[in-house]
């Protein structure tokens, strides 16, 4: 691969371009993750940007850069979400029509979002590839300019300004850790910190079930991956490009990858205990750090990228990550089938504290004796501590118990 690296010049002449137009998005210290890793955590809240994302950041970059005779073509773009909508916004305040192709299963919120900053949102195909090849063919078409979500220097030097800021805002930044997608930020944010800290340890973290990056780094190229699978939408890239791969191998020490429930759990913690609305794809990093704190150095600074989460996958995200921490319980208990059996059972449940929010019976289970009836109860408790507690006091009280 012989891609020119962006540098950090390249970076401070973006971070110039954005000056008064990007937002500097704050630096949050997480009480919580730091006690956990044994130092201090930061949280880049990128969710705060512009559109909701550092996508802006690179996109307005890119379009500020285009000729008169470019702009006057007009740009296109594929994107899930988070791109759309940082393009669209770019483009309308450098006045510059833009037209963006989105996969079906595009988040609505999303959807409606970018049509709300002036682009034309067209959904295309079940996934961001049938997108990206929809957008291509639509620039041959029409001669308006592809803007490719990661594939470009000036893309790549616009996210970089999110490390840039990151320097200012704590100096002494030990490890860095970035979600990863196609791999434009942490190859800017790579950039940035490289030219100023080299020192300071830089991991990027993948969803598993989109995890384009390890293989294409031990195979010495892009490699496609015969499909993604994850929630987290927004990293949810099939492969990296020549340059972005470049960045990773040159420039970072580490790449992580992290489950669906990784990722549920810290959307989860980001709610609770940094009040911090974000999405899956953004909250990769937190969940890395949840996930094996020893691994990383302090101080450290997690970037939280995008918060644009649809109502209902955050309805889902969030019962997912209560029951990855123990925090909605699934019981079946055998008790005597006469009146006030049950009326015990939630007795029990209600002096331990638990919430009911689902109550089943069943009669005819090969597991029940003649004269039982099987109850199938899911409960909302205060962890697995206390959840230990109820369904000791369950058996305590003569209901045998076992996990649904």
């Amino acid at each position: 691969m012989g891609a020119d690296l962006v540098t950090g010049a390249d970076v401070a002449a973006a971070a110039d371009l954005l000056e008064g137009i990007a937002r500097r998005t704050p630096l949050e210290h997480s009480r919580a993750l730091a006690e956990r890793v044994g130092g201090p955590v930061h949280l880049k809240c990128e969710n705060l940007q512009h559109t909701g994302s550092f996508k802006f950041r690179g996109a307005y970059v890119r379009l500020s850069r285009l000729t008169p005779e470019e702009r006057a073509r007009g740009v296109v773009a594929a994107s899930a979400g988070n791109h759309a909508q940082g393009v669209a916004l770019a483009a309308r305040m450098l006045g510059v029509s833009a037209t963006v192709f989105m996969p079906e299963s595009a988040p609505l919120p999303k959807v409606a979002a970018t049509r709300g900053y002036g682009a034309e949102a067209r959904l295309v195909g079940v996934d961001l590839t049938a997108a990206l090849a929809a957008a291509v063919a639509h620039a041959e078409a029409t001669g308006a300019v592809f803007i490719h979500p990661f594939d470009h220097p000036d893309v790549i030097a616009g996210q970089g300004t999110v490390g840039a800021e990151v320097l200012e805002q704590c100096p002494d930044v030990a490890t860095l850790v970035v979600c990863t997608g196609g791999g434009g930020l942490v190859s800017g944010i790579a950039a940035a910190v490289r030219a100023r800290r080299p020192e300071v340890r830089i991991v990027a973290v993948q969803a598993a079930g989109a995890a384009a990056f390890p293989g294409s780094l031990a195979a010495g190229h892009p490699v496609p991956l015969t499909g993604v699978s994850t929630m987290a939408d927004g990293i949810a890239v099939g492969a990296p490009s020549d340059l972005t791969l470049a960045h990773v191998r040159d420039l970072v020490d580490e790449v992580r990858t992290v489950g669906e429930e990784d990722l549920s759990r810290a959307l989860l913690f980001c709610l609770e205990r940094a009040k911090l609305v974000v999405e899956p794809a953004g909250v990769a990093a937190v969940a890395a750090v949840l996930a094996e704190p020893e691994a990383f150095p302090p101080p450290v600074v997690a970037v939280v990228s995008g918060g644009n989460v649809d109502p209902v996958l955050l309805l889902k995200v969030v019962q997912h990550g209560m029951a990855a921490a123990g925090r909605y319980l699934r019981l079946r208990l055998a008790v005597p089938d006469r009146p006030g059996s049950l009326a015990g059972v939630l007795a029990v449940l209600a002096e331990g504290g638990a919430n009911v929010l689902e109550v089943e019976h069943e009669r005819t289970s090969t597991r029940l004796d003649l004269g039982q009836v099987e109850v199938f109860v899911v409960l909302e408790t205060r962890g697995p501590d206390h959840a230990r507690t109820v369904v000791a006091a369950l058996e305590d009280a003569g209901f045998p118990v076992s996990e649904g």
